[in-house]
């Protein structure tokens, strides 16, 4: 007994001696967000800055020559659309192919997940060349197409989708209920810790895209927050503390993010981990 908590003891220091090593350069990055330029690269390293130049920092990042506000509200757009429109086309399509008998239903979703194989860099050029036919080119709206329907969240949904017993759904068919009925009162809130999941990760996956943004846009008004960080290094990267204050702002959605659904992350993992 005494062996087991004395593993359990090194194991919890071995691990908090690890997240402090992992998390000391965000803790630099916030420290040199707050100082004057001068002041960023001392020797020692200055931990609580002993002069604070936060408010000229964050002033220029959000309000300077190239003003963060247009870029956090272009990406806030187009993720939180994004992320609306593949949370309800994957939980459509997860619900069907697992719940949903129709002929072919195991190979149609075979062809899905084989998608899935497939790089996305192989596809650019004909989905640029389809996006300059349609019109969709150099738009907020064919971004979100993009990534509107994914094969990952449709796969990952579906296994939270058949764990559901099948006994529930034919009770409420005998009840009278139709699939869209089955489907939005009774299957959704049993997967809602799978939902969350799905829903953070897809936010993450939008809020970070830099590939996309870069090859669909032109205009500097559409940019997101990546391609805004980009000319802003441009402009700016010689004056760390300027860098560093851009950083943290481009992060701070995301561990807000992350903050309030690591629960339901936790959750949704353990029991995809059970049912799966």
């Amino acid at each position: 007994m005494k062996s087991i908590r004395l593993d359990r003891t090194l194991i919890t220091l071995v691990m908090g001696l690890g997240g402090i090593f992992f998390i000391l350069p965000f803790v630099w990055m916030l420290s040199a967000s707050f100082k004057p330029e001068l002041d960023v690269l001392t020797y020692p390293i200055q931990w609580i800055p002993r002069n604070w130049n936060a408010a000229e920092n964050y002033r220029e990042v959000w309000f300077g020559s190239h003003p963060f506000t247009l870029y956090y509200w272009n990406s806030l757009k187009v993720t939180i659309v994004t992320t609306a429109f593949s949370l309800l086309i994957s939980c459509m399509a997860a619900y069907g192919f697992a719940k949903i008998t129709f002929k072919g239903r195991d190979a149609i979703f075979l062809v899905v997940l084989a998608t899935f194989m497939i790089p996305h860099q192989a596809i650019l050029v004909p989905q640029f060349i389809m996006y300059r036919w349609i019109g969709l080119f150099d738009s907020h709206f064919g971004l979100v197409l993009l990534a509107a329907s994914g094969v990952l969240g449709t796969f990952m949904l579906r296994q939270f989708f058949m764990g559901i017993h099948n006994d529930i759904i034919e009770s409420a068919r005998m009840d009278g209920a139709n699939h869209w009925t089955i489907f939005s009162r009774i299957t959704l809130p049993l997967v809602k810790p799978a939902l969350a999941t799905y829903m953070i990760l897809r936010f993450i996956w939008t809020w970070n895209d830099y590939q996309n943004p870069l090859i669909f846009l032109r205009s500097e008004a559409l940019f997101t927050l990546q391609l805004g960080m980009r000319k802003f290094a441009d402009a700016n990267g010689e004056f760390y503390s300027l860098m560093m204050a851009g950083a943290v702002s481009a992060i701070l959605p995301l561990l807000i993010i992350f903050l309030i659904g690591q629960k339901q992350v936790i959750e949704g993992v353990a029991m995809g981990s059970v049912k799966g």
